[in-house]
């Protein structure tokens, strides 16, 4: 892929991205504005570096160019977020990138972008490639009755202290860009002409150079983050309610067994063989190309009670570890498929217990190549548990750009070593359909049109048991760890 500078109103310049040739001050005679402006724009060329478009170089040359670029180079449709991404030479060679979502207070706007600066520059650095310069990316939308020219306004603020964070590691940030209300604006720019204070509208979808050399390599973008938390967000429909008092009966019957006498070996090998018999479901389903229907597909292949069962069974620290190991071949697409039902089914209170199935999501998604999932999973279990270790180092591993072959060498070994002390370990590589009239899979709510288990809610309504403390729930979870 390729970068062009694109400039907008703003009352103290910095320095922009110059012609092919060099990388020139924004005062300068050579500087690049709009095509409008210049008459002729000499191209910066950047390729993607992920290779999602493998051995494809696309110029892009117009600031409207740059700011349609964005969802190509991350993936998906960013939303309320900030992005950094790194260039490299005398072309612009884009690299690295990082994405957080936007504070809500503005006094951790300078702690958040000097991280944001040390993770990009950090990341380059480590693959062997400091960053010649850094264009960032402010994305969000109106709130109320605000205007997008408002909502840029509103975060000039923010892209200062980005500007200012990543000068302090002698790397200029040649070009800040606001994204709102389908328009862009840059603050790096004074000339209202080819910048003007309304804003630019954004390209249409589809009609760029880059959306075009998308299309022929075969790939898809476009998904939104609002898309992808959907796909691992709690229940919302009535069925939440049976759910939940599943996983109140799961948890009374589950703990204390985990705090018996050898009970916790067998809750564990009892978790993973529950998952493991899932995860054969799932292989055996037919193949649903649609992510709505497949994820509501997935629902039907879990009864309540053993969704409950694997809930709580993960919250155990090696339990989670040893599940965490189906993070490729045959058995990743399965299990990451398995944590996002889960992750569905952490209703009401349990809201916090959605930090394992999410971490696991995340480093699946990882694993397996899609950082945009993994990144989006890991940033919604350390939501639900700010202080959840596990969730903590992967996010950190994963924002970083990091190379996830070191964690998966790590649990490989795990795995070995538990092979050489006779300890059997079975990976649900080879799964064959289950047999329905062996194991019953209860009705399956789905988000779209809620449905019931048959014989209605009346039994388990009956068999709930009482609410207890508030933190009853909370105390449940921390049971069910084994923090030792």
């Amino acid at each position: 892929m390729a970068n062009h500078s694109e400039q907008n109103d703003t009352n103290d310049s910095t320095d922009s991205i110059g012609s092919a040739d060099s990388i020139r001050p924004a005062d300068s005679a050579d500087s690049i504005g709009s095509a409008e402006s210049t008459g002729s724009i000499n191209p910066i060329d950047a390729i993607e570096p992920t290779g999602s478009i493998d051995e494809t170089t696309v110029t892009l040359r117009t600031p409207a160019e740059l700011a349609d670029a964005l969802p190509y180079l991350l993936g998906f449709r960013p939303e309320e977020s900030v992005v950094l991404i790194a260039l490299h030479g005398e072309r612009g060679r884009f690299g690295g990138r990082v994405r957080l979502g936007i504070p809500g207070r503005e006094e951790d706007w300078p702690p958040i972008a000097e991280q944001l600066a040390q993770c990009l520059v950090g990341g380059c650095e480590r693959r062997g490639a400091r960053p010649d310069g850094i264009v960032a990316f402010l994305c969000a939308e109106p709130v109320g009755a605000e205007s997008g020219r408002q909502v840029m306004e509103r975060l000039r603020p923010l892209a200062q202290v980005l500007r200012t964070a990543c000068g302090s590691l002698d790397v200029p940030v040649f070009e800040v860009v606001c994204i709102s209300a389908g328009t862009f604006w840059t603050y790096c720019c004074p000339n209202k002409q080819c910048c003007p204070p309304e804003g630019v509208p954004l390209l249409r979808p589809g009609t760029s150079v880059l959306a075009a050399a998308t299309a022929y390599a075969g790939l898809q973008v476009g998904v939104t983050q609002k898309e992808m938390r959907a796909r691992l967000a709690p229940w919302e429909s009535v069925a939440a309610a049976d759910q939940e008092a599943a996983l109140d009966a799961a948890g009374m019957a589950i703990v204390h067994r985990i705090l018996e006498e050898d009970g916790h070996a067998e809750v564990a090998a009892d978790t993973l063989d529950l998952a493991r018999r899932i995860m054969a479901r799932i292989v055996a389903a037919p193949s649903v190309a649609d992510r709505l229907e497949a994820d509501l597909q997935d629902d039907g292949l879990l009864a309540h009670d053993e969704a409950a069962a694997l809930i709580l069974g993960l919250q155990d620290r090696t339990t989670r570890d040893r599940a965490a190991e189906w993070m490729e071949g045959e058995a990743a697409s399965s299990a990451l498929r398995l944590w996002r039902a889960l992750a569905r089914r952490c209703v009401g209170a349990y809201g916090e217990h959605a930090a394992a199935p999410l971490a696991l999501a995340g480093w699946v998604a990882w694993s397996l190549g899609d950082t945009a999932e993994g990144q989006e999973a890991l940033d919604m279990a350390l939501c639900a548990d700010p202080s959840y270790t596990f969730a903590q180092l992967l996010h950190h591993a994963c924002t970083g750009d990091l190379d996830p072959e070191p964690i998966r060498r790590c649990l490989r070994r795990e795995r070995t070593h538990r092979d050489t002390k006779g300890v059997q370990t079975e990976l649900p590589l080879s799964t064959q359909p289950s047999n329905p009239t062996d194991e019953p899979v209860g009705a399956a709510p789905r988000r779209r049109r809620p449905a019931r288990p048959k014989g209605g809610t009346g039994s388990r309504a009956a068999d709930r048991p009482s609410t207890g403390p508030q933190n009853r729930r909370r105390t449940i979870r921390r049971a069910a760890r084994n923090d030792t």
